[in-house]
């Protein structure tokens, strides 16, 4: 039977949207669901250092965020914007341009020339760069907050919107969840015997593209690339294989595990792409617990926290979140939903 995209709908205050994250990642609020007591509690996030032991381990996801978005105008002078969403080579690259345009246009992007050569599926284009675009986005682009974050960027959030332990550049967005942790909370983590394993998914757009069908079931995800290093997926099997717990931390980290799990469980090595959709009834392959942010109303992302937590618990915990003023979205409060 089809899933109406009403299920996932809640009431939001938009007074409750995160513009900004707590002043110390790790002193947001935390909200732990715990799916086998059916209880939901509070914390702060910094106490996950007693919530969890040596019997559980993390992992997350290491991508770090392009500075994607380029502030541009047409020829004719009119204000536009480009946002790479996906680069190509060093002078071609995928991404939107604000603005009515034809094959052929040229806008000016941070003082460079670029022709749009060709319209794609969802209203991207195939872009030429007249220079490096890489070097472009490095020196002169703008940090790409999703646009409920409703204010221009600021340097601080170059640093605001990575986690700490971002490295391999690819991502239109950040693996949000991951922004709670420091390094001292990792550090204690580790001392406390709690591994952290790190894998690689470039978050693309659609992971936050609204859902515009009626039903769950017809909305369409687009592809995202994912990397898990051998000693990465050997690390991860073996842990498993000890009956230990693992936690995700992040819905990317989520997609990119089940997309590599076989039906037993068995993370396979390597690069590929993940369409993956995961939504109740899903069987979880790998996945024992995760963190993450609050997520939009009727959204896949919300999707995916119902079927580990199951749909009343979690929409139970989200009303409580409204109710107490939770921090909601990219920059907002934590949850942790534990199954094990």
């Amino acid at each position: 039977m089809a899933t109406k995209v009403d299920k996932f709908d809640y009431n939001l205050p938009k007074e409750l949207i995160a513009l900004y994250p707590a002043q110390k990642r790790d002193k947001c609020r935390l909200m732990l669901v715990d799916t086998v007591n059916q209880s939901i509690k509070d914390y702060i996030f910094s106490d996950i250092i007693n919530l969890i032991d040596e019997n559980t381990f993390l992992v997350v996801n290491n991508t770090k965020v392009r500075n994607a978005r380029l502030h541009a105008k047409k020829i004719t002078g009119g204000a536009s914007e480009v946002f790479v969403t996906d680069v190509i080579d060093n002078t071609h690259f995928k991404g939107l341009v604000r603005g009515k345009f034809k094959e052929g246009d040229k806008v000016i992007a941070e003082g460079m020339v670029f022709t749009l050569l060709e319209k794609m599926q969802d209203g991207v284009w195939l872009i030429q760069s007249e220079s490096d675009i890489e070097k472009i986005m490095q020196e002169k682009g703008h940090v790409p907050l999703p646009p409920y974050i409703d204010r221009d960027d600021t340097l601080q959030d170059k640093t605001d919107y990575q986690t700490v332990y971002a490295k391999n550049t690819g991502s239109s967005a950040a693996p949000t969840a991951g922004l709670h942790f420091t390094n001292d909370l990792l550090a204690d983590l580790k001392n406390k015997g709690v591994e952290i394993i790190e894998i690689t998914l470039d978050v693309g757009l659609g992971t936050f593209r609204p859902v515009k069908t009626e039903y769950m079931e017809d909305h369409e995800m687009h592809y995202e690339r994912y990397f898990i290093q051998e000693e990465a997926a050997e690390k991860i099997n073996t842990l498993k294989s000890k009956g230990k717990s693992l936690l995700a931390v992040g819905s990317t980290s989520v997609r990119a595990l089940e997309s590599a799990a076989n039906e037993k469980g068995i993370i396979k090595s390597g690069e590929s792409l993940s369409n993956i959709f995961i939504m109740e009834p899903y069987k979880f392959r790998v996945v024992d617990n995760m963190i993450t942010n609050f997520h939009l109303p009727k959204s896949t992302l919300l999707a995916m926290v119902t079927a580990l937590g199951g749909y009343d618990l979690i929409m139970q915990a989200y009303h409580k979140a409204v109710q107490e003023k939770y921090r909601f979205f990219s920059y907002g409060d934590a949850m942790m939903i534990k199954r094990k």
